[in-house]
């Protein structure tokens, strides 16, 4: 099991990932897209990054607009992997 990062660690961590917030026991971040094709694209290729890492997020997404929320639910926060998958995220967009 991935071990619990503390509230000093999430915060070192996001300080390299810009739109990322920490939470209670998760990052999250929003993101708006030009219109709701683009913000499909965007969920369907974090999608399948999820699923190469096996780490899958919790994705709400409204017409143009998709809010992500990270956290390792069998450690009860954030571990190395909700920062590994926001980095992946990151970089599609």
């Amino acid at each position: 099991m991935p071990r619990k990062f503390t509230i000093a660690e999430i915060a070192s961590a996001l300080e390299a990932l810009e739109g990322w917030q920490a939470g209670e026991d998760q990052i999250h971040r929003e993101c708006t897209f030009a219109g709701h094709i683009e913000a499909v694209g965007f969920v369907v290729r974090v999608a399948m990054a999820a699923e190469v890492m096996d780490h899958h997020p919790d994705l709400r997404m409204v017409y143009n607009r998709v809010e992500i929320r990270l956290s390792s639910h069998d450690a009860g926060g954030v571990t190395g992997r909700d920062i590994a998958l926001a980095k992946r995220i990151n970089e599609l967009l």
